[in-house]
């Protein structure tokens, strides 16, 4: 296939779930890491059209989700300060700290702004040399390069006045975390494709191995998602468990050489606390010693901060693929999109915010 609207095509969806159908004996739970899956998956209806016996279980893969609700207050705390401009990509604007979003302090006065790149932050730093330029580095591995090109380039160019808010987390240990949980019902993965086309595949055939749980990297397309259903499926049934790469066009077993020489220069790998998660070690990166002046947290001295979740929201049982979304008592009543709760209502790539879009209807009214 070529053009995008080929990985959609319904008569092919058709066959591919007809074999998934045929190729399935037994209950399977399968476990989309990627929050952009969990989007494509309910908008598809793809999880309705699969067999019972197959179930998807929600991932924690979407970045502004699992982003601590401490490092959501520590950006705001800079964001509010005299001299500071704030940049953020938009969809961290709404997600709720302890008490406000980066929109209020925005209309209390706060020079925060939607930026496009990390690059643009930098620019924005050179612009202003008066002013402190921050920018709010979330995201897996797939957004880290960026991240970390521009604090090299500060660091180059000499621009003293760019710092970075980092909060990276990496998919591996997050998938040993799952499946070390007590409660853990994941007998496979679909990996994140876009992570894999930065990180390449080495990474997971040690996890298959120790976890003897299949690895399938898919893409997005609802074509993706049912053909890596498919060959996970195929594998769970043979008592199989590989690394199967599903989504060539996009990823390589070697990933981005270039990129990942970066990410290894600016980046070291330290403990992560996950949003409704908690602590998980080596989880995350954090700016390597000699970068470490471009850090925020350090700079603005906003480490003491701590915070506490709401008791009304069950986003980390959602992350953790312990709960559906609408199983939550507060969906749909006390936490919707335009008054949320956890940041998994708010993101464009949130589990609640999936099911509330495109089921909320059908799924409250059957509770």
């Amino acid at each position: 296939m070529k053009y995008l609207d080929e990985f959609s095509d319904p008569e092919v969806a058709k066959r591919l779930i007809d074999r998934i159908q045929s190729a399935t004996t037994r209950r399977w739970a399968l476990m989309e890491v990627c929050g952009g899956q969990t989007h494509s998956i309910i908008r598809h209806g793809i999880d309705q059209l699969l067999p019972d016996s197959v179930e998807m279980i929600h991932g924690p893969g979407c970045p502004v989700c699992v982003t601590p609700l401490e490092t959501i207050d520590r950006a705001l705390a800079i964001a509010a300060r005299p001299g500071v401009i704030f940049c953020s990509f938009g969809d961290m604007l709404r997600v709720p700290g302890s008490s406000r979003d980066l929109f209020s302090v925005r209309s209390a006065g706060g020079d925060v702004r939607v930026v496009y790149s990390p690059l643009d932050a930098l620019k924005l730093a050179r612009e202003n040399p008066d002013r402190e330029v921050v920018f709010f580095g979330i995201g897996f591995e797939t957004t880290a390069p960026a991240n970390a090109m521009a604090v090299y380039q500060a660091r180059r160019l000499g621009v003293r006045n760019f710092s970075l808010l980092v909060s990276h987390v990496l998919v591996p240990p997050a998938i040993s975390a799952i499946m070390e949980s007590s409660t853990c019902r994941v007998q496979a993965f679909l990996a994140a494709g876009h992570v894999c086309s930065v990180m390449g595949t080495a990474e997971y055939p040690p996890l298959a191995r120790k976890y003897k749980v299949p690895i399938v990297v898919t893409g997005f397309e609802p074509l993706d998602i049912l053909e890596g259903v498919r060959r996970t499926v195929v594998q769970l049934e043979a008592g199989r468990y590989e690394v199967e790469n599903a989504y060539p066009r996009a990823v390589r077993e070697e990933g981005n050489a270039p990129a990942m020489e970066m990410l290894a220069d600016v980046f070291e790998v330290t403990d992560r606390t996950w949003r409704g998660i908690g602590a998980i070690p080596r989880s995350g990166w954090r700016l390597a010693g000699k970068y470490r002046e471009f850090d925020a947290e350090q700079r603005f001295e906003v480490t003491d901060i701590r915070t506490d979740e709401s008791s009304l929201c069950r986003s980390g049982e959602v992350l953790q693929g312990l709960i559906k979304p609408h199983l939550c008592e507060a969906f749909g009543k006390e936490c919707t999109p335009r008054n949320p709760l956890g940041a998994t209502m708010v993101s464009s790539e949130g589990a609640c915010a999936a099911y509330y879009t495109h089921r909320r209807l059908e799924l409250v009214d059957a509770k």
